[in-house]
């Protein structure tokens, strides 16, 4: 029973853990023939290493990706592709005190309950560091994905660090990659830094909301039941590390509409049906639109934090903890490159599952 793995056709099981020797994914189910080197994942590591700036945890590790299999002469050969990421610089005996203590927040009491066993330093596999693994998944999926559909653009950013949003009004693809939030709002980005910095300075941590767009979808992912495109995503991204809710389009605020507001109206274009809006985030009955495929998750606030708060022990007594280590105090900012992983990985299996069935979309419009 595989408990470590997702997908369908393209299959990713993730290994490793947090204070190991190592880190990885094997993914299963790429096609052959995609152009693929170290280099090319690697720039999507890089935007997930930790230790960037002051507003991500200190753990000086540089992710560098190696490629162990299913990849000759530079493309992949439709084998297992194995993908590594050695840890470098671990500090297993920052956790010497929370061995037989449970963190408030985390997943000790849970994994103890269940195996009888845990890795403490660190979290073991419940650490957001396995998401490494993922982000390099994901960077092999990018490519195979301008394969079979080029047009295809996958961007996240942060929309809502706490209770403080960005204004859609100040909405600039650009801004995402000029500051430390991946935020579109520059404006939002120099109130969270100053937000931010108080926060980390008393030990503090706080949550965040990530959006993720993948533009140029084709049409007719996904299936009407068991195997709906949003219903992959929203699994997909509540598997994230620290994701409490999912939403696709609209989302929760669909509730408060009338069905005359969120229908989105349907015209004749040049090139085919168009929508008056999104409110569907692209997929209506499982199946992508065409339009924009959006995603937003949440992102609970970081657990590990400098603040005493009561515990148990393993054996029942009643006690008090302070998490030490490197900790992220908004994990959201990191968890941007993850979500636009798990979406890129979703996006191709789906794609691999159309052309397995299907082919070419059946149903012509005019």
């Amino acid at each position: 029973m595989s408990m470590n793995s997702f997908g369908h056709l393209f299959r990713v099981s993730t290994w490793g853990e947090s204070h190991g020797p190592a880190l990885g994914a094997t993914v299963d189910g790429c096609p052959p023939g995609v152009p693929i080197d170290e280099a090319m994942i690697q720039q999507w590591l890089d935007k997930r290493k930790p230790g960037q700036n002051k507003f991500t945890t200190q753990r000086r590790e540089a992710d560098e990706v190696k490629i162990l299999s299913g990849v000759f002469e530079g493309q992949t050969t439709g084998t297992p592709v194995q993908l590594m990421i050695e840890n470098t610089d671990q500090r297993s005996k920052d956790y010497g005190d929370i061995m037989d203590k449970f963190r408030p927040g985390h997943a000790d009491i849970t994994y103890w309950q269940k195996y009888g066993i845990r890795d403490y330093r660190g979290g073991g596999r419940s650490s957001a560091r396995e998401t490494a693994a993922r982000v390099a998944a994901g960077g092999l999926a990018r490519e195979a994905i301008k394969q079979l559909a080029p047009h295809v653009q996958i961007t996240g950013y942060m929309v809502q660090m706490g209770p403080r949003k960005i204004d859609r009004d100040r909405f600039d693809w650009g801004q995402i990659e000029q500051n430390p939030f991946w935020t579109p709002d520059a404006t939002a980005a120099e109130d969270w830094a100053v937000y931010l910095d108080e926060l980390r300075r008393d030990g503090n941590s706080v949550g965040a909301v990530i959006e993720v767009v993948a533009r140029g979808v084709p049409r007719g992912l996904g299936a009407p039941i068991y195997a709906k495109l949003d219903t992959d995503l929203a699994a997909a991204m509540m598997s994230i590390n620290a994701v409490k809710a999912v939403e696709i389009g609209e989302g929760m605020a669909a509730a408060e509409l009338t069905g005359e507001a969120n229908a989105d109206e349907i015209f004749m274009g040049p090139d085919g049906p168009e929508y008056s809006s999104n409110h569907a985030g692209g997929v209506l009955g499982g199946i992508s639109t065409g339009q924009d495929v959006v995603v937003r998750f949440a992102v609970k606030p970081t657990s590990s934090i400098l603040t005493t708060r009561r515990t148990i022990t393993r054996s029942g007594e009643e006690t008090q903890i302070i998490t030490k280590g490197r900790h992220d105090p908004c994990v959201g900012i990191r968890a941007v490159p993850v979500g636009e992983a798990m979406m890129a990985c979703v996006i191709l299996d789906h794609l691999l599952l159309h052309r397995g069935q299907i082919g070419e979309n059946r149903g012509h419009i005019g």
